[in-house]
């Protein structure tokens, strides 16, 4: 397993990290025993860098994952969430985000997080994260309760300029489906700007949420049908050659070096050791330029999330 650093904590993480939301139904039922198994075995195999939120299956994720880490907790870096907790339910108010974490603790069974980010920033004023969630991060990292503070999103530039106007220093930016051979629009300009400062740029959604694998994309994606369509031109080149589209799309995204960690949702022990293979097989750089130009002009197109003017 391979290991980076998380900003300027002294704490090392992997760079293939477990994504919790599985443990709260978010893709499906997975049965408790096998998550808690999935843990373990991650664990075992060298996967220290766990990622969830109570947003998550409504805090059954966090319940879960606090269940499955008991007497394991040591060997966890664990990152949490705040802000989000339903579809349409966002409150980033200065005594929520203290309350938020109080009750995260409680779920996970642990007196603290080594990282706790704001959830989808795109959906708030940015008044409001300057005035009340961000100071409050930084009052709860002054006080212990987590190492490390950091936001989440996924419109990169309003990420960005986030990061030049917090009124107290970030440790960590998350995006999600923006480090795909469909949308690789992370390393313009936001990797760069993070990886300079020290700050930490984690990714998650490697299959650019669920449209490169053999099932397709769920019928919520906010994806143009362009998109969509050169996703499934992807998945059936790569099953013509009997390569598997999932574990092409996280070798693509396991090529950048300057991504701190890459969260990937996982359910059983299998699907850790499948996922695990990733990093033993470097994407052949032929085959990543001939999925840049089957997305053509598709390519580079992210849909607006959350307030249209963070969209700009």
């Amino acid at each position: 397993m391979l290991y980076r650093p998380l900003a300027s904590t002294g704490l090392d993480v992997s760079v293939l990290g477990f994504g919790a939301a599985t443990l709260g139904n978010e893709y499906g039922p997975t049965d408790r025993a096998s998550g808690a198994r999935a843990v373990a075995h991650a664990l075992e195999r060298g996967i220290n860098f766990f990622d969830v939120s109570p947003y998550y299956g409504r805090t059954l994720a966090e319940e879960r994952l606090g269940e499955a880490l008991v007497g394991l907790r040591e060997r966890v870096v664990l990152a949490t969430k705040c802000g989000r907790y339903d579809v349409a339910t966002f409150d980033f108010r200065a005594e929520r985000v203290r309350r938020s974490l109080e009750e995260s603790l409680t779920r996970l069974r642990t007196d603290r997080v080594e990282l706790f980010q704001l959830h989808d920033v795109e959906f708030v004023e940015p008044s409001i994260l300057f005035e009340e969630a961000l100071p409050a991060l930084a009052e709860l990292k002054r006080a212990g309760k987590c190492r490390a503070i950091g936001i989440t999103g996924y419109p990169l530039g309003h990420l960005q300029r986030l990061l030049v106007h917090s009124p107290v220093p970030l440790d960590s930016v998350l995006s999600y489906a923006r480090a795909t051979p469909l949308c690789d629009d992370l390393g313009v300009s936001l990797l760069p700007f993070a990886h300079a400062r020290g700050i930490s740029v984690l990714n998650a959604s490697p299959l650019h949420m669920g449209a490169l694998t053999p099932q397709g994309p769920p019928p919520w994606h906010k994806a143009e049908a362009g998109v969509l369509a050169a996703a499934r031109r992807m998945v059936e080149l790569l099953a013509a050659r009997g390569l598997d589209a999932p574990m092409v799309a996280l070798r693509y995204a396991l090529a950048e070096t300057r991504i701190t960690s890459t969260f990937v949702g996982l359910s059983t022990a299998h699907e850790v050791d499948q996922n695990l293979r990733a990093l033993e097989q470097p994407l052949d750089a032929e085959l990543r330029e001939e999925l840049v130009k089957l997305a053509g002009a598709a390519r580079n197109r992210p849909w607006v999330e959350g307030l249209e003017e963070n969209n700009p």
